[in-house]
């Protein structure tokens, strides 16, 4: 858990993802394409992946990835992004965590 927290906080965008999961690569997407650089973390690519994708369901993310962090703080899993996204609610997120100036 205290891993997971410390990665989530050394960004703006932190995203906990699996490289064979296209939820996750359709967020990352999304991320990118309103301009921001998010840090991510491929749990399926490290060493201790498995520990991380237990720490991130006790905070509540389930399914485990996609698993985004916005200004150091757990936001939600796809479902969450995209609603925020859709109701315009995400840009503000971004702007106020730094990850974008616009």
């Amino acid at each position: 858990m205290d891993r997971v927290a410390k990665l989530a906080s050394q960004k703006a965008v932190v995203i906990f993802s699996k490289s064979s999961c296209c939820m996750c690569h359709a967020i990352k997407r999304l991320f990118y394409e309103q301009g921001v650089s998010p840090v991510i973390y491929e749990l399926d690519e490290d060493a201790r992946g498995k520990e991380m994708e237990w720490a991130l369901m006790r905070l509540g993310c389930n399914p485990s990835v996609p698993a985004v962090f916005i200004g150091g703080r757990f936001i939600g899993s796809a479902n969450t992004i995209m609603t925020l996204h859709l109701n315009g609610s995400l840009k503000n997120l971004l702007k106020n965590a730094g990850a974008i100036w616009l």
